[in-house]
């Protein structure tokens, strides 16, 4: 699959809790948004 960078910009606050979130899921950074950003937008490709 193709990948390009997408910058946004969160709350520092967020941002630590999403990190978080993403270790302890032991998945990367990347891959946690992703899937939490299809969740939400139920599951489009």
């Amino acid at each position: 699959m193709d990948r390009k960078q997408f910058n946004v910009y969160l709350p520092p606050d967020l941002i630590k809790a999403v990190k978080l979130a993403a270790l302890e899921s032991d998945q990367s950074l990347s891959a946690f948004v992703e899937a939490a950003l299809r969740a939400r937008l139920g599951g489009a490709r």
